[in-house]
């Protein structure tokens, strides 16, 4: 089983394509009848995730409130073996 086949359906990962790309993937899970969507990212990601979610809700969603916000931090190791941490944010968009 891959990484992608483990995923929830209502998980939208953010990161370096525009952000009404993501926009699009939120609104398409809540007509597809998804309760709650989760916005996740990290690193420079997270204030495109932030926009993406205030899009959706101002927008295309009026209905939809934000129903729980959670930041973090993940420790990453690079190439050369160096361990960083990078933030990390999970929005829920709820309608």
């Amino acid at each position: 089983m891959t990484e992608q086949e483990k995923l929830p359906e209502n998980v939208v990962f953010v990161g370096q394509k525009p952000s009404m790309a993501y926009v699009l993937g939120v609104v398409t899970q809540m007509s597809n009848g998804q309760k709650e969507v989760y916005i996740k990212a990290r690193g420079r990601a997270i204030s495109k995730a932030v926009d993406v979610a205030e899009i959706v809700r101002r927008k295309f969603a009026q209905e939809s409130r934000v129903s729980k916000i959670e930041i973090g931090t993940e420790e990453r190791e690079l190439e050369n073996g160096q361990k960083i941490n990078v933030s990390t944010i999970n929005i829920a968009l709820t309608k």
